[in-house]
C-alpha cells in the first residue's frame, strides 16, 4: 500500500497541476488560432502576398468549409446547441457547487471554444452572404481570426488564474 500511496504522491492526478492539462490547453488554442474556419492561416497570408491561384485556392477551400459548416449549423444545430447546454450546466454543476476539479478544467477548456464555434457559424453567414472573393473574404478570415485569438487570451488567462488559486488552495488547507 506504501508503494501506491507514493507513486499517487508524486504523480499528482488533478487537473490543474498536471502537465498534461496545459499541453492539451495550449495545444487547443494554438490549432484554434491557426485554422481559420478550417483554412489554415498560413494560406490566407501566401493569398495576401501572391493573389493569382493561391487567391482563388483559399477562396475554394474558405466556400467548402463554410458550406459544410453552415450544412450542420442548419441541420443539427439546435441538437448540438442544446446538448452543449446540457454539458457546460453539468460541468458548471460538478466543478463548482461539488468542487470536482476535472469538470472545472472540461469547462474552462470547452466553454469558450464553444464560444469560437458559435462565432465561427457568424462569419460563415457573413461570408455567405457576399464576404467570399478577394480582400472581403481575407479581412473577415483574418477579423474572424484576431477575435479568436482575444477570446483565447482571456481563457488562458482565467484558467490560469482559477488554475493556480485552485493549487495555491490545495497545498494551503489540503482539500
Amino acid at each position: 500500500m506504501s508503494f501506491y500511496r507514493t507513486v499517487f504522491e508524486l504523480i499528482d492526478l488533478r487537473s490543474f497541476s498536471n502537465l498534461w492539462f496545459w499541453i492539451a490547453l495550449a495545444v487547443a488554442w494554438s490549432s484554434t488560432s491557426h485554422w481559420v474556419l478550417g483554412v489554415p492561416y498560413d494560406m490566407v497570408n501566401r493569398a495576401r502576398r501572391q493573389g493569382g491561384q493561391a487567391l482563388i485556392d483559399l477562396e475554394d477551400i474558405a466556400r467548402i468549409n463554410v458550406n459544410r459548416l453552415l450544412y450542420i449549423a442548419r441541420t443539427a444545430g439546435t441538437w448540438l446547441m442544446a446538448l452543449l447546454f446540457f454539458l457546460w450546466t453539468a460541468l458548471l454543476t460538478l466543478g463548482w457547487v461539488y468542487r470536482v476539479e476535472f469538470a472545472q478544467a472540461l469547462f474552462l477548456l470547452g466553454a469558450p471554444l464553444s464560444l469560437v464555434g458559435l462565432l465561427s457559424v457568424a462569419t460563415a453567414r457573413k461570408i455567405e452572404a457576399g464576404e467570399d472573393r478577394g480582400e472581403a473574404l481575407q479581412h473577415r478570415l483574418l477579423t474572424h481570426r484576431f477575435v479568436t485569438q482575444l477570446i483565447g487570451i482571456v481563457a488562458i488567462f482565467v484558467t490560469a488564474m482559477w488554475g493556480m488559486y485552485q493549487n495555491v488552495e490545495m497545498s494551503v488547507f489540503g482539500h
